[in-house]
């Protein structure tokens, strides 16, 4: 961290501040305090994706539930996960982190528990909401655990690994669903149980005590209005194409998200105790990460559910069939981001190689926009999931690097909040963007055509990220 990026904070603590470290106690070492963090994190995000393979199933247990009330399902979490991340955060830097994290999985666990025994769409979705408030109490507090026990010059490789692994988790949601909705869909969330378990045992046993500090206390007012803006915003979305631009209740909507988020931003610029403090975007690394997450997340979000809807709907193939066939995406993302992305950015810098993950991940979504047709085949399947996984490899873990090294200690937890709910908010909108346009096809050629169109939406959308990687992220290989 330079001088420059320093003085962007005025609470700003140095590196070795007391309250960013672990008490004295013969305690596990950084790498299984790694481990132990990363269970949180896969829960987190296995729990985002897994349901995709899964709606076909689910919505024919629950009476053939639409497709614009299934997606709810995932946007319910997403939306509540993005609105959350920030509120724990602020509350965890308040709190023992280890406790804020084992709590988190507590909650996180009995959640999925509930879920599994859910008996309409109405009930999942809320259950889904609570799972989402698990996992937001569980995100920021890992990574507040992660930076601390790790050295500063180590910082950067333990988040890229922290974010590879979480990355790999989102991306391995629909292989995993796959296996388990052969048995039932309801095993989905029965498997969080054990691991949450499992993870809250050794946690507690090993995981440091991280003493909070002295932060003001987040408004929960100002949640709520993320929360209801980014929910309304999301809600029109995938209504108009059932009921029209011009409909009233579409308007509203609108007019509605219109309302709430420009109040919450209003009241982040105005108020002394910000939910998003507006220096973190004085940090010109910050506000490129933010600035190239949002289209990527979009794309990201409604590749991995057009691919399984694709090959369940169109192709008829099993959910099993499905998350075999989307394997070998996932298996890239580690692959990349271990192996090829921090030497990369070492060599390079980061702007080339986000723009490099873009660029590939776009290459997939186009072979996908081009190759795929009415009858099955696996090849082309491969080869519009390999380049994503390479894409998501090289520009996630990059940008949750580049968002992190910017940022003082006392700003860990709230930053990687915010970051991650640009993320998740960018995500829910993806989805609903993608339910849009896809609609309620009669004929597989109409729906060839729908998903064609929403993948070629997406290849623009992700596009977007280039700019602010050329205009923010530019620097030299050293300082990346």
């Amino acid at each position: 961290m330079n001088s420059i990026e320093r003085g962007a904070f005025a609470r700003a603590v140095p590196l070795d501040d007391l309250s960013l470290s672990p008490k004295p106690r013969p305690l596990a070492s950084p790498n299984v305090v790694l481990a132990i963090v990363c269970v949180g994190i896969c829960l987190a995000n296995l729990d985002l994706f897994i349901v995709n393979v899964a709606l076909p199933n689910i919505g024919r247990d629950f009476k053939d539930a639409s497709l614009d009330d299934m997606s709810w399902v995932l946007n319910g979490y997403a939306i509540a996960y993005a609105a959350l991340l920030v509120f724990f955060g602020r509350l965890a830097e308040r709190h023992r982190r280890n406790l804020s994290f084992l709590l988190g999985v507590g909650l996180f666990t009995v959640a999925s528990a509930a879920c599994a025994a859910a008996n309409n769409v109405g009930m999942l979705t809320a259950f889904r909401i609570v799972q989402a408030a698990g996992a937001a109490l569980m995100t920021p507090t890992s990574l507040g655990l992660l930076l601390a026990v790790f050295a500063p010059e180590k910082r950067g490789s333990a988040v890229r690994t922290w974010t590879a692994i979480g990355g790999l988790a989102a991306a391995l949601g629909p292989v995993v669903g796959g296996v388990l909705v052969t048995v039932n869909w309801r095993w989905i969330f029965f498997v969080n149980v054990p691991i949450g378990l499992a993870a809250m045992v050794i946690g507690w046993w090993k995981l440091p005590e991280i003493e909070g500090h002295d932060a003001p206390r987040p408004k929960f007012l100002d949640a709520v209005l993320v929360t209801g803006g980014i929910g309304a915003l999301v809600f029109a979305i995938v209504k108009v194409s059932d009921w029209g631009l011009r409909a009233p209740a579409i308007g509203y909507s609108f007019a509605a998200a219109t309302i709430l988020l420009g109040l919450f931003v209003w009241r982040c610029l105005r108020l002394e105790n910000p939910f998003v403090d507006p220096a973190l975007f004085r940090v010109r690394q910050f506000t490129g990460a933010a600035l190239v997450m949002a289209p990527y997340s979009a794309a990201f979000g409604a590749m991995l559910l057009s691919v399984a809807l694709w090959e369940q709907t169109a192709w008829g193939w099993s959910a099993l069939q499905t998350g075999l066939a989307i394997a070998p995406g996932p298996l890239m993302v580690p692959i990349t981001s271990r192996l090829f992305a921090g030497r990369l950015i070492a060599r390079f810098g980061a702007a080339p190689v986000v723009t490099a993950g873009i660029v590939i991940f776009a290459a997939g979504l186009v072979a996908w926009a081009t190759l795929i047709g009415p009858e099955p085949h696996m090849a082309f399947v491969i080869m519009g999931m390999i380049p994503t996984g390479i894409g998501v490899g090289l520009t996630f873990p990059t940008l949750m690097g580049v968002s992190a090294a910017g940022l003082p200690p006392s700003s860990f937890a709230t930053g990687s909040g915010v970051i991650n709910m640009i993320r998740q908010a960018s995500l829910a909108v993806g989805v609903a963007i993608f339910v849009a346009i896809i609609g309620t096809p009669a004929s597989l050629p109409e729906r060839l055509v729908a998903f064609q169109r929403g993948w070629w939406v997406m290849v623009a959308i992700i596009a977007l990220g280039l700019l602010p990687t050329y205009l923010y992220l530019r620097q030299k290989p050293k300082a990346a």
